[in-house]
């Protein structure tokens, strides 16, 4: 796995090229290729047993031994063709997602406190829904393999000034204490097949909350592992 520190739009637009260029519409029922599947595969156990994304507290005993990446509130799984990056904002210069991005598509993950027992998940949707709606995006609800998961395209700037559409697809997990939440980009987000081959990222992801009080819905703090440190100041 490849390691990179950019900013969000630099990883929002590279995304959008890509789906622009070979992604079908949103409706598409494509049956996904091997090519889809095998990145994700490679690199991690099948989703067999025990299923994630867990508490760093409640790992079974028996789930499938992972490599990952521990980044504070997020330990991400080592998948082999994945590149993991930081999305920085520029206002704050605070992480504020990781993305794992592969020739087909990426997946961005972030962590939220949450009640404990709660449902912040379905108190997030309808304003995720307004969010898009407020700039120019469409957006429907279903159920998919995590529960309530939304389907979203928006228009966006290419890098030539032309405009192109980025379908996404956006759902929560929600935790003890926590809800995760990921966006799908490109093929996985139009794809039944491909998008689940990329679910099984998530299957092997880990939450840490902390002990710390924090306000509801507040962003869980990622932070760059020491030896990634040194490579991101070199």
């Amino acid at each position: 796995m490849k390691f990179r520190r950019k900013s969000k739009a630099e990883d929002r637009t590279e995304v959008a090229e890509t789906v622009t260029e070979s992604a079908p519409q949103a409706d598409s029922e494509s049956a996904g290729t091997t090519e889809g599947e095998g990145v994700v595969a490679s690199g991690t156990a099948e989703a067999s047993g025990p299923h994630g994304p867990y508490d760093i507290d409640e790992i079974p005993a028996d789930a499938a031994p992972v490599n990952r990446v521990d980044l504070g509130s997020l330990h991400i799984p080592a998948v082999e063709g994945l590149e993991l990056r930081l999305q920085v904002d520029e206002t704050t210069g605070q992480i504020a997602a990781v993305l794992l991005t592969g020739e087909d598509g990426a997946i961005e993950l972030r962590a939220f406190a949450a009640p404990r027992n709660g449902d912040l998940w379905g108190e997030v949707l309808p304003q995720l829904i307004a969010d898009v709606q407020q700039r120019g995006g469409q957006v429907g609800q279903r159920d998919g393999n995590f529960g309530p998961e939304l389907v979203c395209q928006l228009t966006v700037t290419m890098p030539d000034g032309q405009e192109g559409v980025q379908p996404s697809r956006i759902l929560g997990i929600n935790g003890p204490r926590w809800l995760l939440r990921a966006t799908f980009l490109g093929r996985p987000a139009v794809e039944q097949e491909v998008g689940e081959a990329w679910e099984q990222v998530l299957h092997h992801v880990v939450v840490s909350r902390g002990r710390t009080a924090m306000p509801k819905g507040e962003a869980l703090p990622i932070v760059i592992p020491p030896e990634a440190q040194q490579v991101v100041e070199a």
